[in-house]
């Protein structure tokens, strides 16, 4: 069987930084000498080529721009490599793993997010594991054809769904969790993947890529005595087109009027408003309270199990495709690139 041929798409973040032996500080790797710094990736059977961004950026500074950068990255080298592998400051990884799985239609081809908490030249760095086990996972095919077939993330020997995954820790090296599905793959003493688990995409569709996101949308986290001139602020704004509201437990808020009213008003303006929980896992299920049965009687979407990162980017992108208003909770509610159970 041929090589496979891997693409490393450098964005920036910990993972590509090095320390100057003579000054301590953090400079940017130079990926044309992977191998020199690295040399157990002669030990994968694979081509591996890299593009960098120009400026490595640090994933504080992450938009939409960035995100249709790299999806132009991989459609323009699609044909000519097998999997692509994303190198990308954890802070925001899960926002960019969420919005590439919606960007990227009919992916019949792995990309894995991964990045580290350490850098990669620093003594007791995760960036060698987290790396040389992402690019092993886009090289599985069976027959040439690849194994993993979506957006993954790859972090401390667990692949997850990217748009299934929160950054749960600053500090240690578990960084991630996906607390609503399984892990896709482990990595231990065996490459061990959870076949049945991995997205099967629609056959013999060509890649699509949505470029067209709507960024005028927001977060609001529901905090008890949240007031009614902020609620207003937001809601009342001419730009904002779309609403992550995130609720307490299965879907729960306030039953005061005035909050149920500038809800009201906001869907019959034709705000989208999408209810998440605040929990680090679990799903709305509105209607089960007395507290949640109002917001589904005045349209409120139900975000489900969705992460706040996946329903900020399925937000964006959804809005940004002119969805007909009155199928727009519909699509919303339905699965797209499973996101949600």
């Amino acid at each position: 069987m041929k090589k496979q041929n891997i693409l490393l798409i450098y964005t920036g973040g910990t993972i590509g930084m090095v320390k100057d032996v003579n000054t301590g500080a953090l400079k940017a790797f130079d990926f044309n000498n992977l191998i020199q710094r690295i040399p157990e990736l002669r030990l994968l059977d694979c081509n591996i080529e890299t593009i960098s961004f120009e400026e490595p950026i640090d994933s504080s500074n992450i938009n939409p721009e960035y995100w249709c950068v790299i999806a132009d990255i991989i459609k323009d080298n699609y044909k000519n490599f097998d999997g692509f592998v994303v190198l990308h400051g954890s802070d925001t990884m899960s926002y960019s793993a969420s919005a590439l799985s919606f960007i990227l239609e009919n992916l019949a081809k792995p990309v894995i997010f991964t990045g580290s908490q350490l850098p990669i030249g620093d003594l007791r760095t995760d960036a060698k594991e987290n790396l040389i086990t992402s690019i092993q996972l886009a090289t599985l095919n069976n027959n040439g054809i690849p194994i993993i077939r979506e957006v993954g993330l790859y972090f401390e020997y667990k692949l997850y769904r990217g748009n299934r995954t929160t950054k749960i820790n600053a500090e240690h090296f578990e960084a991630f969790e996906s607390l609503n599905y399984p892990n896709l793959a482990e990595s231990g003493v065996n490459l061990n993947v959870n076949k049945e688990y991995l997205l099967k995409p629609n056959e013999g569709l060509s890649l699509k890529v949505n470029k067209k996101l709507d960024t005028n949308v927001a977060i609001l986290k529901l905090f008890p005595g949240i007031s009614k001139p902020i609620l207003e602020a937001v809601l009342r704004s001419k730009l904002i087109k779309g609403l992550v509201l995130e609720t307490y437990g299965s879907g729960n808020a306030t039953t005061e009027a005035w909050f149920i009213d500038l809800l009201n008003e906001a869907v019959k303006r034709g705000i989208y408003i999408i209810n998440v929980t605040q929990c680090a896992g679990g799903s709305v299920n509105m209607g089960q309270y007395e507290t949640s049965s109002q917001l589904k009687e005045i349209g409120i979407i139900s975000g489900k199990d969705l992460t706040t990162e996946a329903a900020i980017t399925k937000l964006m992108y959804l809005i940004g495709q002119d969805i007909n208003s009155l199928e727009f909770q519909s699509i919303f509610e339905t699965s797209l690139r499973g996101e949600m159970s």
